[in-house]
């Protein structure tokens, strides 16, 4: 009975960590993929119309697959309105228009640095409002992580840290790092009979519906948008695969491993960027982004 059991238990628990690999790894790869992307078309779409543009397209692709799904719990909405608006207002109308905005004058290097903040945010504010409970090693496990992102944003250096100036565009990208901190939560509290697929289309349109004040002035007063190729092509990028691909599985990951350990998934974005510059950019490894990428792992293994 035991021989029986365990190729099927043995099945189980590869299938489990597969999965949870993937949820893990996917979304920061994708995000990190939009930090470039938003960079790259910062001269091309000003950063609201990028992201009422980016929100616009998601919801069309969604719409179709979950106008059913908004039709029926429509109830569950109006009963968890507060909850719904708060995820919708933090992770799809600030976040990323933070972000865009907070990109066209902060360096990448700081807007990596304080995006390894998302993790301790996550937790400090789970503890202190929502009454988280964290393990001495998951504690551990969020400062080695932390340590992690340090030393490949510093290149090994810690004095490159202490050179780096503030700027309004650093304080930018911090709130949207708070925002996300009260985003995960947030979905972490959402009532379990909430279909998914519905709440992600919602939280788009309510998302959209705080958007467009402020996208509608940018249009009238702000610089237009110039719509290569390559502006074209980004936008397609950033709204499908960050957009819908990336916040499903942001959300799965949420709701099978718990916000810390999802939050803690946040530290891969700069991983990934080493990645996609050696692919990209013809960039080469070295020794300290290595030694990084280490931390990250353990810390993230230890919770």
């Amino acid at each position: 009975m035991d021989n029986a059991t365990q190729p099927q238990s043995t099945h189980h628990f590869n299938r489990s960590w597969l999965i949870g690999v993937l949820l893990l790894s996917l979304p920061p790869l994708f995000w990190a993929g939009n930090f470039i992307v938003g960079r790259s078309v910062r001269f091309e779409i000003p950063p609201l119309q990028l992201s009422f543009y980016r929100w616009v397209l998601a919801s069309l692709l969604f719409l179709p697959f979950s106008i059913k799904v908004l039709r029926r719990e429509w109830p569950l909405y109006l009963k968890h309105k507060y909850l719904i608006i708060l995820a919708s207002v933090t992770g799809i109308s600030a976040f990323n228009t933070l972000i865009y905005w907070g990109l066209q004058s902060t360096k990448a290097n700081n807007a990596l640095i304080l995006n390894a903040f998302i993790p301790l945010l996550i937790s400090l504010l789970g503890v202190f409002v929502a009454g988280l409970k964290l393990r001495a090693k998951q504690w551990l496990g969020l400062v080695v992580s932390f340590v992690g992102v340090l030393i490949i944003i510093a290149r090994g250096d810690p004095a490159f840290i202490s050179s780096m100036s503030i700027n309004q565009g650093d304080a930018i990208v911090f709130v949207a790092m708070i925002c996300w901190a009260i985003y995960t939560l947030s979905l972490k509290s959402m009532p379990k009979e909430i279909n998914r697929l519905g709440l992600m289309s919602i939280q788009m349109l309510v998302g959209l519906a705080f958007l467009a004040p402020f996208f509608a002035n940018e249009l009238v007063h702000g610089a237009p948008a110039h719509w290569t190729m390559h502006a074209i092509l980004s936008l397609v990028y950033v709204g499908i695969v960050p957009s819908v691909i990336a916040y499903l599985l942001y959300t799965q990951c949420i709701e099978r491993l718990g916000p810390t350990k999802a939050g803690m998934s946040i530290n891969l974005i700069p991983v990934f960027g080493v990645v996609l510059s050696t692919l990209f950019l013809g960039e080469t490894v070295h020794a300290y982004q290595a030694i990084g990428m280490v931390c990250i792992f353990i810390g993230i293994a230890l919770n």
